[in-house]
């Protein structure tokens, strides 16, 4: 089911009241809020995701300010995770979603992790997927100026996903992540990360789920992460995942299994 909630305000839109959320909405039980990445939810959906869940958990995944059915981002500043942070919990708020588990996907795991620390005592856990903990990502430096530049550079496959999602400002939308990216990088020192040094005080049940494969990952990035998080979080490394093992032919079961365990744990 496709629904809209709107927000008296939003840190995503400055000066704009009220902000209105499209969110998907299936399945019953145990609220799980899914958070997509910086494209959008369509380019790597979670459908078998919802498929599986539905029974068990209602299953809600909003369009973050600025994508899909929500309304438009008119700039994406270099703190744009704590702003959809801040965002998401107030989507579960108006929702009147009592302690979801929050399954975040690369931009949307990041977001996740921000809200688990901002307020622990709203959610009851934590999956993250495709994480990010270096804000300088020289590997990825490339891709993000391509996003800025030459949307259309990210391929046919690519830019028709994201057109039939976004419609025709889909390349401002592109445009402006990967400018936000290339500032968190020039914003930060070598050895700053995205969450101020704070991951280890982290309170939150957490599963991370890392694909071994992921070009968007960082010589040392997952080993940094792995002890930030060590005590805090459940580790599943998908040898054969990418950048979205949720989504890929060869893990997305795997992947399923994995977040149903932890779901079925969580308290």
């Amino acid at each position: 089911m496709d629904a809209f909630v709107d927000l008296p305000s939003s840190a995503l839109a400055p000066g704009v009241s009220p902000v209105r959320i499209h969110y998907r909405d299936v399945g019953a039980g145990r609220p799980l809020v899914i958070l997509h990445g910086g494209w959008g939810y369509e380019i790597y959906p979670f459908d078998r995701q919802q498929h599986a869940l539905a029974a068990t958990h209602r299953v809600v995944i909003p369009d973050r300010t600025g994508y899909g059915g929500s309304g438009r981002l008119e700039r994406q500043e270099a703190d744009f995770h704590h702003r959809a942070a801040a965002e998401t919990l107030a989507v579960i708020e108006a929702l009147g979603l009592e302690r979801p588990v929050l399954w975040g996907h690369s931009d949307g795991a990041v977001i996740a992790l921000l809200a688990g620390l901002a307020a622990p005592e709203r959610l009851a856990g934590l999956i993250v997927e495709a994480t990010h903990l270096f804000r300088s990502k020289p590997a990825s430096r490339e891709f993000f100026a391509t996003m800025m530049a030459d949307p259309d550079g990210l391929g046919a496959r690519v830019t028709a996903v994201l057109a039939r999602e976004h419609g025709e400002g889909w390349r401002d939308l592109i445009r402006t992540n990967g400018v936000a990216w290339l500032r968190i990088a020039d914003d930060g020192g070598p050895d700053e990360d995205l969450y101020g040094g704070r991951l280890a005080a982290l309170q939150v049940p957490t599963l991370m789920i890392h694909g071994a494969r992921d070009p968007r990952t960082e010589p040392g990035e997952l080993d940094a992460l792995g002890a930030a998080l060590a005590g805090v979080a459940q580790f599943e490394i998908v040898a054969e995942g990418g950048h979205s093992p949720h989504s890929e032919r060869a893990t997305a079961d795997e992947v399923t299994r994995v977040a149903q365990r932890f779901l079925t744990g969580v308290p």
